[in-house]
């Protein structure tokens, strides 16, 4: 049985693991945490979500605006994200309505897909 969802991991290019870190940590503001030392020559970086993880690995040779595969960050101030977002010169795309929710997307300086969503009254 399938109890919970541990870590979702997302990939940038080899080698941008600072610039990674400038965008994760400091603008959406996710704490990082330490990777364990068999896990460190890897590269890229590990991140904590309140109980969940987004391990952000590297990997070159990969088209990432041609994917639809993306990770979804829920929030309580969808506007505050969505000026946050402007404010660094991303693309903000609207999505497809759905029941109960307002969303948004965007691709991260990398090219990943990233939502943004809202659960509404």
């Amino acid at each position: 049985m399938i109890i919970a969802l541990h870590h979702v991991q997302i990939t940038i290019p080899k080698g941008s693991e600072e610039q990674g870190k400038d965008f994760y940590c400091g603008v959406l503001g996710l704490k990082e945490i330490e990777k364990p030392n068999s896990l460190r020559g890897r590269g890229g970086f590990w991140l904590q979500l309140g109980h969940q993880e987004v391990h952000v690995g590297t990997e070159d040779g990969f088209d990432r605006l041609s994917t639809k595969a993306h990770i979804a960050y829920q929030v309580e101030d969808i506007e505050y994200w969505k000026k946050k977002i402007a404010d660094h010169q991303l693309e903000i795309v609207e999505c497809v309505p759905i029941p109960h929710y307002e969303r948004f997307e965007f691709r991260d300086p990398f090219g990943n897909r990233v939502e943004i969503i809202q659960a509404t009254a």
